[in-house]
């Protein structure tokens, strides 16, 4: 084999192997059971997974009515009915990106954690901060005791808040530290409101019924 052949070889080899790196695995939910889920992977035809069933590299770890947990490139990703995320492979500098589908009545939401405990958030980009209900707080561990008080204007009227700040935030495979937040006297437990003091650190994109999300560096 010659040399500049040999170097060729070796640079399309490498090409390959980064464009396999920079591949980016796109997961969305079109049904929800209890044990399985049907999934479409990368664009392609729904297939019903079964728990613990691997198909393209992504396996159902997990799945009831509500939600489905999978595992892809050794991360866990909850996906409720309608969502999709889009997640990056490898360490290559690809930015984290999310993608959430519109429910019926257009509202935009998804699976997370906050300060390590799962919830389900609710997009809202009229919403100066992540809001939380005063019961999740205290379920999660956060003394209010030490909080600021102060009152907030919410649809059910003026209601007592406290200003907080979590340690961490997590969508899909969007995880941003320290980000402010309000817990809200009266507000509902089963939600988290996904407002701008998270929002702001992300571009935002919709087309039509699909909003991305990429988080900045």
């Amino acid at each position: 084999m010659s040399v500049n052949r040999f170097y060729i070889l070796s640079g399309l080899a490498w090409l390959l192997a980064a464009a396999s790196a920079a591949h980016a695995t796109d997961i969305e939910v079109a049904g929800l059971f209890n044990g399985k889920a049907m999934v479409s992977i990368n664009g392609s035809p729904a297939k019903v997974m079964a728990v613990g069933q691997t198909l393209q590299n992504v396996k159902l770890l997990s799945a009831t009515s509500s939600a489905a947990t999978f595992e892809v490139d050794g991360k866990k990703q909850t996906l409720g009915m309608g969502q999709s995320i889009s997640t990056a492979a490898g360490n290559n500098g690809a930015k984290p990106t999310v993608k959430l589908t519109a429910d019926g009545g257009g509202h935009f939401s998804s699976t997370g954690s906050i300060n390590g405990r799962p919830i389900r958030f609710m997009v809202d980009t009229g919403a100066t901060t992540i809001a939380i209900s005063t019961r999740t707080a205290q379920s999660m561990g956060i003394d209010l005791r030490k909080a600021g008080l102060g009152a907030s204007s919410t649809a059910a009227g003026v209601v007592r808040s406290y200003r907080v700040v979590f340690d961490n935030v997590k969508v899909g495979d969007i995880s941003l530290n320290f980000v402010e937040g309000t817990v809200l006297d009266g507000m509902q437990d089963d939600f988290a409101l996904l407002g701008n003091s998270f929002l702001s650190r992300l571009d935002m994109k919709r087309e039509g019924t699909v909003l991305t999300l990429t988080k900045n560096y």
